[in-house]
Parts: structure tokens; sequence; C-alpha cells
């Protein structure tokens, strides 16, 4: 999901960022190019929109009107309803199978998603945290301490190691 979807009033305070009458005539639209000079505009994905212009590539619905956020995938603005349906409302996790809900917080590596509490060592089933480093071989998590002992005389060249960085579904 990309950030809210704004409602922009040029003679209130809203944030992001503050528009007021003066500058209202200076911003762009992102969709189609045209100088804003509408009493409302939409603030998504880093940019100002007409409400006319911010739709979903899909059903094509002013996505102002139909709620606070929009989702981005593939190069694709779309609603709820049409991002639910072209990516389903969640993922499934790689080391337990089961569904991952939109809103859960997951953890990735080499593409891979997984639940919080089953991105884990292969070897000694510990969970791996933020910030713990890891490899990631033929499709198993290890732990620095557990590496497989062909990593330690350097025989394995499809090692990947990295620092484990936590992410957030989109949702």
């Amino acid at each position: 999901m990309t950030g809210l979807t704004t409602m922009v009033n040029p003679g209130s305070s809203s944030q992001p960022p503050p528009v007021t009458a003066g500058s209202l005539s200076w911003k762009r639209c992102a969709g189609c190019g045209g100088k804003i000079a509408d009493r409302f505009l939409l603030y998504a994905m880093d940019s100002y929109w007409h409400s006319r212009c911010l739709k979903c590539s899909c059903c094509q619905a002013q996505l102002g009107d139909i709620g606070t956020s929009c989702y981005t995938k593939s190069g694709m603005i779309l609603c709820r309803n049409d991002y639910i349906r072209l990516f389903g409302n969640s993922g499934a996790c790689s080391a337990c199978g089961q569904s991952i809900p939109a809103s859960e917080l997951v953890m990735r590596a080499q593409g891979n998603v997984y639940h919080l509490k089953c991105f884990t060592c292969s070897t000694c089933r510990n969970r791996l945290v933020p910030g713990d480093r890891f490899h990631y071989i033929n499709g198993s998590l290890f732990c620095e301490h557990d590496r497989p002992t062909a990593l330690i005389n350097g025989h394995l060249n499809s090692l990947q190691s990295n620092p484990l960085l936590p992410d957030q579904k989109v949702c």
C-alpha cells in the first residue's frame, strides 16, 4: 500500500504538505500533467493529483471517492478490491505454507515471505530477528552459528549472507 491518499482543501491546514491558495495554481497533476486549480486535490505517492485523475488501473474508479488509501504494485495504481483480486488478501508463508494476513508484519529473504515466528534457523530452530546475520542456502535459513561447515571452507558459491531486515507486507 502506498501512503495515504489525502484530500487536501487549500483553505485548511491539511497535511501533507500544506497547500495554500497561492501555491495551488503551481501544482501539476501526476496523472495528466495539467495545472491543478480544483477546490480539492489528492496527494498520493509523493505527488499531487486531480481527484478525477487518480484512478484504479483496473476498474477506473476514482480512488478519492472510494477510500483513503491506494495500492501500487507492478506499475499499477489499484483500489483495495482490485489489489486483493489480483494479488490476494494475503500471501503464504514460505516456511509453514499458511496464509499471512495483509496487516501482519513479515520477514523477507530472497523473495520469500515468512511469519515472524517462522523465520528460524533450519538447524537449531532459533528465531532470527532484525540485525541477525543469516545464510540463505537452497531455500533454507541458517543462523551464523549453524551455517553448514562447507561454507566455512568456502565451497558453496550459492551463499547469500544478509543482515536481517523487517518488512511490512503490502496491504
